[in-house]
């Protein structure tokens, strides 16, 4: 695929002012992230979720909110056809590894029909949406493919959830191949960052353990290696991807975005021990964790070849402004003295 033309295209605020841009799982980490982002360059915002709630950002009320769950497909082609987007970013999912083993009827229900009843409604909407961009993960590529990913392995998912971001990725291919429908996908490493209060994740519970002086808790031996990218890069990576759709050669490709940096569980509790000043604190490896992969990680060329995307921040970086965000909303909580 040759490169598209990026030089002196539209793109960045000036592309976004006036633009409506409807985002799914827009109360979640990232999308709340990039809905900011959205509003500071203009564009004008909807929001979709599954429960009603005021969020605590005082930006994000400057948002038209639909409720209602994604796999409910009359109410999602009704906020597409009611509210004509012409750019649509699908984030809706349930991200939770461990939540896909315990209940995979409603992991697929959430990822793989959400998926399809978000493009039938595009699909359906065609004349106003013009670009579309589904959220993806290295967990599509499943164990049968040795790391680094690239975007032209075969999609190989066998756990409940990596089945499920491999049949979405799919299904979108099909929207696009066989309808028409504009639509690429961003395939992420492990997103972190502010906001993520699913304390299951290693990174924002060795933060909060850090802050409580409390020793970190690693599920698994520590040893699986893994590839991170800070939220702040991952909405910049889906805005990036969103502004070229104007070009059909992008449609239907997927892109790797991530720090391509692979370290392991341990390694990552480390580093944040050490910018916590919390070296005091040894991790507790349980080693009890069932069913993880021992290496996942992605080669991002296509992305900086081709998007001329790059991360803006390092790990340690990322890690930093993360660690801040989480001690103010500790110390919100009431959880800090």
């Amino acid at each position: 695929m040759k490169e598209p033309p990026i030089t002196g295209t539209d793109t960045g605020e000036s592309f976004w002012r006036g633009c409506r841009v409807l985002v799914t799982g827009g109360t979640g980490m990232v999308g709340s992230w990039l809905i900011r982002d959205l509003l500071k360059a203009g564009a004008t915002v909807i929001a979709l979720a599954r429960k009603q709630a005021t969020p605590s950002d005082p930006a994000l009320q400057n948002v038209t909110w639909v409720w209602c769950p994604i796999e409910d497909r009359a109410g999602v082609e009704r906020a597409v056809r009611e509210h004509r987007p012409d750019t649509v970013f699908h984030l809706a999912a349930q991200s939770l590894v461990g939540a896909a083993r315990t209940d995979p009827w409603q992991t697929f229900e959430t990822n793989i029909r959400g998926t399809y009843n978000l493009l039938e409604a595009c699909r359906l909407n065609g004349g106003a949406v013009k670009r579309v961009v589904v959220a993806s993960s290295d967990k599509a590529y499943g164990p049968r493919n040795e790391p680094p990913y690239t975007e032209d392995m075969p999609l190989q998912g066998r756990g409940p959830y990596e089945v499920s971001k491999s049949c979405a990725d799919l299904v979108a291919q099909a929207y696009c191949q066989n309808h028409g429908v504009p639509v690429a996908i961003l395939r992420c490493g492990n997103v972190f960052g502010g906001g993520d209060l699913n304390w299951s994740r290693i990174v924002p519970a060795t933060i909060r353990c850090c802050f409580k002086g409390e020793r970190p808790v690693i599920r698994s031996d520590g040893r699986s290696v893994r590839d991170y990218i800070y939220v702040r890069d991952a909405t910049r990576a889906y805005l990036r991807l969103a502004e070229l759709l104007s070009d059909p050669r992008l449609h239907g490709q997927a892109f790797n975005v991530s720090l391509e940096r692979p370290i392991t569980v341990l390694e990552v509790v480390n580093l944040i021990r050490e910018l916590m000043g919390r070296r005091d604190l040894e991790p507790e490896i349980q080693n009890v964790a069932q069913g993880e992969m021992r290496a996942e990680f992605m080669s991002t060329k296509k992305a900086r070849e081709i998007l001329g995307w790059r991360p803006g921040f390092t790990l340690e970086e990322g890690l930093r402004e993360t660690i801040a965000w989480y001690g103010e909303y500790l110390k919100g909580a009431g959880e800090l003295r």
